[in-house]
Formats: C-alpha cells, structure tokens, sequence
C-alpha cells in the first residue's frame, strides 16, 4: 500500500528535550572516524571559544531520526521502513551542537511524491536548544532535510 500523500504539509509538534552529553559526543564521533580533538577533549573545545565538546556535523541526524519516528511509526502514514532506501541528508546549521545542549525539534513533512511505484517522501527538521535560563526560548541549531524513497510492493 502506498504512503499516505495527505501527509504532506504536515508539522509535528516539537519534540521533548534530548540532552546532549559529553560521552554522546565522543561516542558519535568515534563512530564517524571525527577524530578532532573539539569532539573529545573540553579543554581543547573550550580553548576554541566553545562552551563544552562540539558534536560533529551529522551528529544533528541522531535527533532528527528521533522526531521522524512519530511520522514513520504511525500506521495511517502507511511508511513501510523495511521498503525505505535512504535518498538524501543535508544539514544546516546555525550554530555547532554543544555538550549540554537540550535539542528540542519539530519536523515538517515537506513533500510525499509518488511515481513509478514508488514514493518520494522529504521531512525537514527544526532542531532548536532550549535556553538555558529556563525562560522556554528556542535558539535555532541546525535543520536536517531527509529524501527517503520508499519502494512500491511491485518495486
């Protein structure tokens, strides 16, 4: 069965707080092979001008994926994950990622396209930092655009 098309122009609301930790930042960048020292050591991020570690560039998919899940978990969207090939990623940001950060998003459902069996499906996430100060204001951090191709069952 096909993706829901009404889907498209969707907005989720923000998500609830990730807390960005240190061991998640040296953790992510060990993976990713990002051996700069801005990712492990604090004394070396500071020193750069920067609060605490910096998360490396993709670091921003971990909390993207997360507001994805309720669009892709939700049966009346009709995403079947096990038939999603990874299309496209790309990352803007406003400012590096932090240790400490408390990431809150929102996801857009840009576009569900469909075509030749298959469905084209591009999300836009709004990752925003918590204040600090408690005063529930959001700083812009970075947006993920996400093109995932969702193949038909024929495909």
């Amino acid at each position: 069965m096909a993706i829901n098309v009404d889907y498209a122009g969707r907005q989720y609301p923000a998500t609830a707080p990730y807390s960005v930790g240190r061991e998640k930042i040296r953790e992510f960048a060990a993976a990713v092979g990002s051996t700069h020292p801005a990712h492990h050591d604090v004394a070396t991020a500071r020193g750069l001008g920067y609060p605490d570690l910096i998360a490396p560039p993709t670091f921003a998919v971990i909390v993207a994926q997360r507001a994805e899940a309720p669009f892709i978990q939700d049966p009346e969207a009709r995403v079947d994950f096990t038939r999603v090939v990874h299309a496209d990623e790309r990352f803007v940001h406003h400012r590096p990622i932090v240790a400490g950060d408390d990431l809150v998003t929102v996801l857009h459902v840009d576009s569900i396209t469909q075509r030749a069996g298959i469905s084209m499906v591009t999300t836009r996430a709004e990752i925003g930092a918590l204040a600090a100060d408690g005063s529930g204001t959001v700083e812009a951090v970075a947006t993920v655009t996400s093109s995932l191709v969702v193949r038909g069952e024929d495909a």
